[in-house]
């Protein structure tokens, strides 16, 4: 089989914000507003990435604002009070960062989101500089592939594999993402095996069939 997952470079965004270690508080808000984001890297020297300031970094400075003196013995962690203290980027940000390499799976970035509960992942290289950031939306991207294309991969990848003629006869249609195989198979053991192929290629929401493992009379 020769199919080739996407890989977080085919959908990153490559002109990124950033800000550096001496970046202000205010200036880090300004820039989330102006770009839209919840979350930037902190890059030093030709861009190699050091941190991450989030808006879940910033927040511990307006929750603490009015707060009771008696309130800072409740915190949770000594280091969100640390934070609500904090005037750059480089005393706010989450460090070490937590990356992904350009040639990554979108389903080992989206496998490192999960896990970390974060929205968005710097994309560096071997070097740590950064190459472009991808987010939750850009992993979602794939579910817009054409139909017909993701058919053709099935065909290719799945059916020719599994189910080559003349012992077999399948027809392979994709539907709003939407796999439907019918037809007749000399091997019906292998059905599930298919199904599980057809629904590792990109894009596939979901994977139907209509198989027997005869051929039916007229």
């Amino acid at each position: 089989m020769h199919g080739t997952p996407h890989v977080v470079s085919d959908v990153m965004t490559h002109a990124v914000a950033t800000v550096d270690r001496e970046t202000s508080f205010k200036e880090i808000v300004r820039t989330m507003q102006d770009r839209k984001v919840s979350a930037l890297p902190v890059v030093e020297g030709e861009g190699r990435v050091v941190g991450v300031v989030s808006e879940a970094d910033l927040l511990p400075k307006e929750e603490f604002r009015d707060s009771d003196p008696d309130r800072y013995t409740q915190l949770r962690r000594l280091s969100d009070l640390a934070k609500a203290g904090a005037l750059t980027a480089g005393e706010l940000m989450t460090s070490p960062a937590l990356t992904t390499p350009p040639d990554a799976t979108l389903a080992q970035a989206a496998r490192t989101m999960a896990r970390a509960r974060v929205k968005r992942l710097p994309v560096v290289d071997g070097s740590g500089t950064l190459r472009g950031v991808v987010s939750r939306a850009d992993l979602l991207k794939v579910f817009l592939r054409d139909d017909e294309e993701m058919a053709e991969e099935v065909r290719r990848e799945v059916v020719s594999y599994l189910f080559p003629p003349p012992s077999s006869s399948v027809w392979t249609e994709v539907r709003g993402g939407v796999v439907k195989l019918s037809g007749h198979v000399r091997d019906t053991s292998l059905v599930p095996v298919a199904a599980r192929l057809a629904r590792a290629v990109e894009g596939v929401v979901d994977v139907e069939f209509d198989l027997s493992g005869h051929e039916r009379s007229s």
